[in-house]
């Protein structure tokens, strides 16, 4: 059985994990040290509207507190999103995240599926724009996209954005790994935001926050991100995650070296996965897929490594697989490993 998402360390003896993708510099200390620092204010209830968190957010990326919804990870801003407005068709690209589908499934949506080609590299193309008629209430797309590693290109993006503004059209793109890509500031829909855009952050992946589930969501309006806030439990981000989030807004330097780290090591697999002739989709995040006709998977778990079959993913099949960007020395025991398995 292909386990639905990547991480699941909880059942397989593993000492590399390379099936979530997480910062490998792992919990700045920072965070570490007020989340210690801060264990006495647990037994009390969390703050339900995140205030300090949400002022820090709004500081940072300019943008206004009430136009910010903080959440417990991104999946649960997911579903908060779609319960809120309900689209009764919309559009996804296969392959994707799967909870998209599954939320969208739970409020009796009818998707409408754009397929991502192989053979372009699974990239989002302009014909995408084909589908955005004014029979279409909600358009979910991620930048970068996973599995598939691939940004949409800031030319699209914009038509995308006018057009689904054009057609009243909510857009929801999902950024939780733009922080890994080098010059994503140029790159965010944030820079053709209008009423109908929403980007969904996280920061799960960039501050390895896995475990603490700490994500936000930036409404073009007010009005729609206060429904939004509305929707789904009164308590929905717990008190560490919300020291932790405190904590981690401001760590530039941390940040900095993860954009250092992400770049070398990405090319250094791609060029390794290019020596061992396995085919490979150029990545711009911290993650990259490739196929194989190996059941690669579990000839790595007796290695203890654990990647990530992608045969769940719609779209793909048992023959692709993903794996993150870790630390140098992890990487080169993958690429060993590998190395092993197909040489002998």
């Amino acid at each position: 059985m292909v386990n639905e998402h990547g991480g699941n360390i909880y059942r397989n003896d593993v000492f590399y994990d390379f099936s979530a993708n997480i910062d490998p510099l792992g919990l700045p200390e920072n965070v570490k040290n007020a989340l210690v620092n801060s264990i006495d204010m647990w037994d009390k209830y969390p703050d339900p509207y995140c205030t300090e968190l949400t002022e820090k957010l709004s500081a940072k990326i300019g943008v206004a507190p009430e136009n910010i919804v903080c959440g417990n990870g991104a999946a649960d801003l997911i579903y908060r999103i779609i319960y809120t407005f309900k689209p009764k068709n919309a559009v996804i690209c296969m392959p994707s995240f799967s909870e998209y589908e599954k939320a969208l499934n739970e409020v009796g949506s009818k998707i409408i599926t754009y397929n991502l080609r192989e053979e372009n590299d699974f990239i989002i193309e302009e014909k995408i724009l084909n589908v955005l008629d004014n029979n279409v209430d909600m358009l979910i797309l991620a930048s970068p996209n996973n599995p598939t590693g691939k940004i949409i290109s800031p030319q699209i993006l914009e038509k995308i954005c006018r057009k689904c503004s054009e057609n009243n059209i909510i857009f929801l793109c999902d950024e939780c790994f733009m922080d890994f890509v080098k010059c994503g500031k140029k790159l965010t829909a944030k820079n053709f935001m209008n009423g109908n855009v929403i980007i969904l952050k996280a920061f799960t992946k960039i501050y390895s926050m896995a475990g603490l589930r700490l994500g936000y969501a930036i409404f073009g309006y007010a009005e729609k991100a206060d429904l939004v806030r509305k929707a789904g439990q009164f308590w929905s981000v717990s008190t560490p995650a919300q020291i932790a989030g405190i904590a981690a807004i401001n760590e530039d330097g941390y940040i900095k070296s993860t954009l250092e780290i992400i770049e070398k090591e990405r090319n250094f697999l791609q060029n390794e996965l290019l020596k061992l002739n396995i085919k490979f989709f150029p990545s711009d995040a911290n993650f990259i897929l490739f196929k194989c006709s190996l059941p690669l998977d579990e000839l790595l778990l007796k290695e203890k490594i654990l990647i990530r079959n992608c045969g769940n993913f719609k779209g793909l099949n048992d023959k692709f697989f993903r794996i993150a960007v870790r630390s140098h020395d992890e990487n080169a025991a993958l690429i060993s490993a590998l190395r092993r398995i197909l040489n002998g």
